[in-house]
Parts: structure tokens; sequence; C-alpha cells
């Protein structure tokens, strides 16, 4: 079992190595770059349609709303990565690993919008009568290789279990027997009801509890670090100098901070940013799929500001936390580092990080329960949704009570390798992005 957990490590660190990495970020700047920085120019407009106009027309094919597109993609990434891996990429790289992960948000957003874009466009209707749509249906329609659209989702359906599941029940199992002495296994029940109470009822169901529940866990947590953060305003303009200047040097050791480089402070921020927003990972252009939409550009648009409000604006509100209270030098690192800043920050911050992390890991599993299961409709037919979705539940129980390293590397692995054949699709596929754009926008 140690050879076999060693062998999954080395995969992993390929899969979130600099090579990927580079590749990721890589592909936003190059969509970027021919979309002509619409990410920027058309961020209000896109705003505008995601949380004030919120849906289109209820007769556009689809089966939810633009919103609740929104709120199921968002379900799956505002999660522990935003309260775990913002710290852990400021306890390893220092402040400047934040300048970074913003660095790979921005470029994200254009990622975001190619992938729901293509989403849109190839998504097929299925024998239910509900959309499927996703990186396997426009890598296999759009580039006629089912082969590798295949490959994705078998990466696919195999992580949703992992990264998506069995993880996500062990923190919140964890997190609650520290604040709350509950036993791991009742928290599992409790969760797996919740969840088998939610996504057996498909999409339809998660777009409705989703479109309530994200909202409320988002300006919940973002609430309570904006308490910290007014506490603290006259040193707000300090704390980002601070970020932006420890972008660019060395961070010196302080306290029980052992220092930082340049290079780590980048890869900290970069591998983090990317496994908290997802962007090029191809996972939430399946939610963005299922959107009522007469246009793919007009729910690509919605998609994109998934990524703005993730990474910039929930992880930059717990990174200037971490600062602003002091923490971050702690030596701590991960939830443990983001609940002693919020415990410095106000009284009770503690167990409003341990909500945080239920609330945010309940949404994943209901987010990713959907992506799994079309990515095992995909291979198998409508006959394997409901299997899949007991299968999903089942875990959640063992999850909450297992020690979960294997678990974790083989979910954290098939995450990453998920990329490759979606960024082989984007990057091929650039011009049909580029011309439904151009479309939308001379008849809008």
């Amino acid at each position: 079992m140690e050879a076999l957990d060693a062998l999954i490590g080395k995969i992993g660190a390929f899969a979130w190595g600099p090579p990927m990495l580079i590749l990721l970020v890589g592909t936003g700047f190059w969509l970027t770059f021919n979309l002509r920085g619409l990410q920027f120019t058309k961020l209000g407009h896109a705003l505008y349609l995601a949380l004030i106009k919120r849906k289109e027309e209820t007769d556009q094919p689809g089966d939810i709303t633009h919103f609740q597109a929104l709120m199921t993609a968002l379900s799956a990434t505002v999660g522990t990565g935003n309260i775990a891996g913002v710290a852990t990429a400021i306890a390893i790289g220092g402040p400047g690993a934040l300048f970074w992960m913003w660095i790979t948000g921005l470029v994200g957003m254009a990622t975001k919008y190619a992938e729901a874009v293509l989403a849109v466009k190839y998504r097929e209707v299925d024998e239910n009568g509900e959309m499927s749509g996703g990186p396997m249906y426009y890598i296999s329609k759009g580039l006629n290789l089912p082969w590798l659209g295949a490959i994705f989702a078998i990466f696919a359906a195999i992580a949703a279990f992992g990264i998506g599941n069995m993880v996500q029940s062990n923190s919140v199992a964890d997190a609650v027997e520290a604040t709350f002495k509950i036993p791991h296994w009742v928290t599992g029940v409790v969760l797996m009801a919740c969840t088998a109470a939610v996504v057996l009822g498909g999409i339809k169901s998660i777009g409705r509890v989703t479109s309530i529940l994200v909202p409320i866990m988002i300006v919940f947590y973002m609430a309570a670090a904006m308490i910290i953060i007014i506490i603290d305003i006259a040193e707000v303009p300090s704390a980002i100098a601070l970020i932006v200047k420890q972008a660019f040097s060395p961070t010196a050791a302080v306290g029980g901070f052992a220092g930082s480089t340049i290079m780590l402070a980048i890869r900290m921020g970069v591998a983090r940013g990317v496994f908290s927003n997802e962007s090029g990972l191809g996972s939430a252009p399946i939610a963005a799929a299922a959107a009522q939409t007469k246009t793919p550009v007009s729910q690509a648009l919605v998609s994109m500001t998934q990524t703005f409000i993730d990474t910039l604006v929930v992880c930059t509100m717990t990174g200037l936390v971490l600062i602003l209270t002091g923490v971050w030098s702690s030596g701590k690192t991960g939830a443990e580092l983001t609940t002693i800043a919020f415990q410095a920050g106000i009284p009770g911050g503690a167990l409003i990080v341990t909500i945080g992390i239920i609330l945010f890991a309940y949404s994943t599993m209901l987010g990713w329960c959907y992506y799994g299961e079309k990515s095992i409709e995909y291979l198998f037919g409508i006959k394997a949704i409901v299997p899949y979705r007991l299968v999903f539940v089942l875990l959640i129980g063992v999850g909450a009570v297992a020690k979960l390293s294997l678990v974790w590397n083989i979910s954290d692995t098939l995450n990453g390798l998920m990329a490759i054949p979606n960024l082989i699709g984007l990057i091929l596929l650039t011009p049909v992005i580029v011309s439904e754009t151009k479309k939308y926008f001379d008849e809008n």
C-alpha cells in the first residue's frame, strides 16, 4: 500500500507540477489574447447577467437558470480551498503568493469563459430530456476525438468520489468533532442523508438548493471577513503593498515562517489559485451546459464570474484576514491557520470557520456529484446515473470515518489529469470560441 501511495504521489506531483501549472496559466493567457481581454472589458456586463438579470427567458433550452448554473458551479469551487488553500499558499509562499493567485484568477476567467462557450455549443439532450455537456462532449464532437473525451470522463467520474466527496466529508467530520465533540460516524450519516435528499432529485433539485445555499454561505463567510478587515482598515493599504512587494522579492524568515523565494511564492499562488477556482480543469462547464440559454456566450459570461467571485473576492478576503491579523507567519498552515486568524480577529471566529467548512464542503459534494454523474452518463448512458448517485452517497459515510491519504492522492492526481484533455480541447477549438464570441457581440 505504501508503494502504491508513493507511485500515486509521483504522478500527482506531475499532475500539479510546474509544467502543468504553466500549461494551465499559459492557456489562460492564450485565450485572453485571442479574446482581446474580454474578462476585463465585459466583466460589468457579465456580473449584470449573473447577479441582476439572473436568468434568460424560461422557454430557452436548458434545465436550470443562468443563476442556478452559476451557483451549482460555485458550490463545487467555493470550498475548503478558499479556507485551507489560501492559508497553505501564504504559509509556504508568503504574502506574495496571494498576488499570484490574483493573476491566476484574472487569466482563469478567460479559460472559464471559453469552457462554457464550448459546453453550451456542443451540449446534447439525453434520454431523460436533460442537457448533457462538458469537455467530454466538446472534445468528442468538436475535435472528433471521442476516445479523448472518454479519458476526461473517466478521470472526472473517479475524481468526484475523492476530491468532491470523501475528502470533503472527512474535513467536515474533523471540524465538527474538534468544535462540537460529535463522532465522525454521526457526521457521516447526517451528511449522507442531507446529500441524498438533494442529489437524488437531479440537476433541478441541485440547482434549487445551491441557488439558496451558496449565496448564504458566501455572504456569511465574507461578512465575518469584512468585519475583521474593517476593524483594521487603516492597515489594508500596507497589507496590499506587502502582497505586491513580496510577489517580486524573497520573503524573509519571521516568527514561525521559514522564508520564501519568489519562485515558491509563484508556485504556491498559482497552484492554490487553480485548485480553488478550477479554471481549465473542465469541471465547471458540465454545470454551464445545463443552463437555460439561447446563446453559448451569454452563459459563458455568467460562468466567467465564478472565477472572479471565487478567487478575486473570497480568496482575497481570506488572505487579507491572515495578513491583517499577523498570524500568517505563525508557522501554522491550512484550515488551522485560517481558524486562528478569524479567532484573533473577532470573538467566535473559530466557530465561523467551522461553519464555513461545513457549508463549503457540503455544497462541494452537491456540485461534484452532478459532475461525476454526467461523466458516467457519457461513458455508460443514463442507466448508470442512479447507481452512481447511490455509490456517491454511500462513500460520503466512508469518507467521514476513513483515513484518506491514499484517497486524497488518487483524487488529487485525477483532478489534475482532467486538465490535459480539456486544455487540448480549449486550445484546438479556440477559433470556434472566438467565432461564437464575435457573432454574439456583433448581434448584441
